[in-house]
């Protein structure tokens, strides 16, 4: 198996200097989170006067970056080189809850 840290993630159909050499499949890295009633508060408060909700962004951050690492562990089972064609899907699951797909196109490469 590769090593997960290893995995090239690209958002491109071609990574510059290495040939794709063999399409292993879609994979997908997926996270549901939930959000906390300090947050929920803090929310409703900002929506009155407007601006950033801070606990959201960082809810989705850590959502997302929990997604791109099981991208990358789903990849390297697959035996991977790297991830092409990387995009995220997002959304809410329920009132509480926020969920993200990573998802792309695992293959094999080559140096050119």
């Amino acid at each position: 198996m590769a090593n997960a840290n290893d995995i090239i993630i690209a958002t491109t159909e071609n990574i510059a200097g290495y040939e794709v050499v063999e399409t292993l499949g879609e994979v997908f890295g997926l996270t549901t989170r939930s959000k906390n009633v300090v947050a929920d508060i803090g929310a409703g408060l900002k929506t009155i006067v407007g601006g950033e909700i801070k606990a959201y962004t960082s809810l989705l951050e850590e959502t997302r970056n929990s997604s791109l690492e099981r991208l990358r562990d789903n990849a390297a089972k697959m035996g991977a080189d790297a991830v092409i064609m990387m995009r995220f899907d997002s959304g809410s699951m329920g009132a509480d809850m926020n969920m993200v797909a990573a998802y792309g196109t695992a293959v094999k490469l080559q140096k050119k």
